[in-house]
C-alpha cells in the first residue's frame, strides 16, 4: 500500500517536513536577494548593462565558489549538517545587509560584489548539505520522490521570492537602487526563519556525517590534502556510471540553459518591449517566473511516476527531446507568448534531470563521499552555466534574436539527448549482464 502513495509516505516522516520548511524559507529570502540583485544590473533606469557584462556578472558571482567547492565537500563530509544548515543562513542574514546598503548608494562595486558572491556561495554550500542529509530523515526507497518534492518546493518557494519582490518593484518601491536595495533588505526574513526551524527540529548531528564514517583527520589536514581526495572522489564516481553519466547530462544541459537564460532576457528587454521600457519589461517577466514555476511543480510532478515506469535514464532521454522538439516548434516565430511554452518545457526538464542527478548520487555513493561528490556536481552546475551565458554574450545579437543560435541549441539538446540515452543503455545492459556469462552472451548475440 505504501508504494501506492510514495508521495504521502514521503511527507508523512516528520524530519523531511522539517527540512523542507528549513529549504523553503532559505529559498524564498535567495529569490528575493536575487532578484533585487539582477533587477539594479538589468532592469535598473540608472544603470542598463549590456550582455557582456552580465556574463561577467554571473562569472564574478558563480565562479569564486564553483572552483572552491570540491573543498567545502570536505567539511559537509566532517561538519554537523544541521550546523551548516543554520549557520550559512545566518551568515547570509547578515551579509544581505552591507549588500542592500551599497545598491541604495549605487556603489556596486569590489565591496559589494564579494558580499553578495559571499551569499550566493553559502546558498550553494546550503543546497549541498540539504542533498547530503536528506537520505539521513527519508529511505532510500523514497528518495527520487523526496528529491523531487525538495527541488519543487525550492524552486517554488525561490520563484515566490522573485515575485514578490517583481510585485514590490511595480507596486511599493521605484525601479532603482533606492527600490532595488529595499527589497533586498528583506531577504533576511527568510534567512533568520530557516535557521531557527533548523536549529530547533533537529539534532546536533541527525542530518550527518555518520560518525563511523566521519573523517579522523583536522579540517587543515583534509584541505592540505583535498586534491587527492578529490581524486578518490571522481574515483567513486566513475565507477557508478549511473550517476556519472547523469551528471556529465546535467551539466552539458547547464551549458545551453545558459545560452537560453541570457537570450530570453535579452528578448524581454530589448526586443519585445521598447527600449528602455522598464515596467514593460518587468511586467512581461513576471509570466516568464510563474510558467517556469509551473513547469518546475509539473517536472516534480511527473519524475517521480515516470522513472517508476520507464527508468531514470529513459526519462531524463524524453524530456531532452521534447525541449529540443518545443524550442524549435515555439521558439523560432520569437513570439512572446509562444516563448513561454519553451520556458515551461525546459524547467520540466532541467528539475526533473536535476531531481534524477541528486537520486543517483545519493543511491549510489557512499555517504562518506556524497558532500565531495554534491560539491563537485555544484561546481559543474555553475561552471557550465557561466560557460553558456559567455557564450551566448559573445555571440548573441544586442536585442537576443537569433535563429541560429536557437537551432543550434536545439541540436545540440536533441544530440545530448541521444548520446546520454546510448551510454546509460549500455551501462544498464552491462549492469544487468554482470556475473551472467549466459545473459551476457544473449545480450551481445542480441
Amino acid at each position: 500500500m505504501a508504494d501506492a502513495h510514495p508521495l504521502r509516505a514521503a511527507l508523512s516522516v516528520r524530519g523531511f517536513r522539517q527540512l523542507l520548511t528549513v529549504r523553503a524559507c532559505s529559498q524564498f529570502g535567495d529569490g528575493i536577494f536575487q532578484a533585487a540583485l539582477a533587477g539594479s544590473v538589468l532592469f535598473n533606469p540608472e544603470r542598463q548593462a549590456g550582455a557582456f557584462a552580465v556574463a561577467v556578472g554571473t562569472a564574478v558571482l558563480l565562479l569564486p565558489y564553483s572552483l572552491l567547492g570540491p573543498y567545502v565537500g570536505v567539511l559537509l563530509d566532517r561538519w554537523s549538517r544541521r550546523s551548516v544548515l543554520v549557520a550559512s543562513s545566518v551568515a547570509r542574514a547578515v551579509l544581505v545587509i552591507p549588500a542592500a546598503l551599497l545598491t541604495g548608494v549605487a556603489e556596486q562595486g569590489g565591496l559589494f560584489l564579494v558580499a553578495a558572491l559571499v551569499v550566493i556561495g553559502l546558498k550553494r554550500f546550503f543546497l549541498s548539505a540539504v542533498s547530503a542529509a536528506t537520505p539521513h530523515v527519508v529511505d532510500d526507497d523514497r528518495l527520487v520522490t523526496a528529491n523531487a518534492v525538495s527541488a519543487t518546493l525550492g524552486s517554488i518557494a525561490f520563484s515566490a521570492g522573485l515575485g514578490c519582490a517583481l510585485v514590490l518593484v511595480q507596486t511599493v518601491v521605484s525601479a532603482g537602487y533606492h527600490g532595488y536595495a529595499i527589497v533586498a533588505a528583506l531577504a533576511p526574513v527568510g534567512y533568520v526563519v530557516g535557521a531557527v526551524v533548523g536549529h530547533r527540529a533537529f539534532g546536533a548531528h541527525q542530518l550527518g556525517p555518520d560518525a563511523r564514517a566521519r573523517p579522523s583527520t583536522g579540517v587543515w589536514a583534509s584541505i592540505v590534502v583535498v586534491g587527492r581526495g578529490m581524486v578518490r572522489g571522481f574515483g567513486h564516481l566513475a565507477a557508478r556510471r549511473a550517476a556519472a553519466y547523469a551528471l556529465a547530462a546535467q551539466t552539458a544541459f547547464r551549458v545551453l540553459f545558459g545560452v537560453l537564460t541570457l537570450a530570453l532576457l535579452l528578448l524581454y528587454r530589448n526586443y519585445f518591449t521598447g527600449d528602455g521600457d522598464v515596467d514593460g519589461s518587468l511586467t512581461a517577466l513576471t509570466g516568464v517566473f510563474v510558467t517556469g514555476a509551473v513547469g518546475v511543480f509539473a517536472g516534480a510532478a511527473l519524475t517521480p511516476w515516470c522513472t517508476r515506469r520507464i527508468g531514470r535514464w529513459q526519462w531524463v532521454s524524453v524530456v531532452l527531446v521534447a525541449a529540443a522538439v518545443v524550442l524549435v516548434g515555439f521558439g523560432l516565430p520569437f513570439l512572446a507568448p509562444l516563448l513561454l511554452v519553451v520556458v515551461f518545457v525546459l524547467n520540466v526538464a532541467a528539475q526533473s534531470i536535476k531531481i534524477v542527478v541528486d537520486t543517483l548520487i545519493q543511491k549510489e555513493c557512499a555517504d562518506e563521499y556524497r558532500g565531495r561528490v554534491f560539491s563537485v556536481g555544484d561546481t559543474t552546475f555553475n561552471l557550465a552555466y557561466v560557460a553558456g551565458v559567455f557564450l551566448a554574450a559573445l555571440t548573441l545579437p544586442a536585442d537576443g534574436r537569433s535563429p541560429v543560435a536557437l537551432a543550434a541549441v536545439a541540436l545540440g539538446l536533441a544530440a545530448l539527448a541521444g548520446g546520454y540515452a546510448y551510454a546509460s543503455h549500455r551501462q544498464a545492459r552491462g549492469r544487468d549482464t554482470e556475473g551472467d556469462p549466459g545473459k551476457a552472451a544473449a545480450s551481445a548475440t542480441a
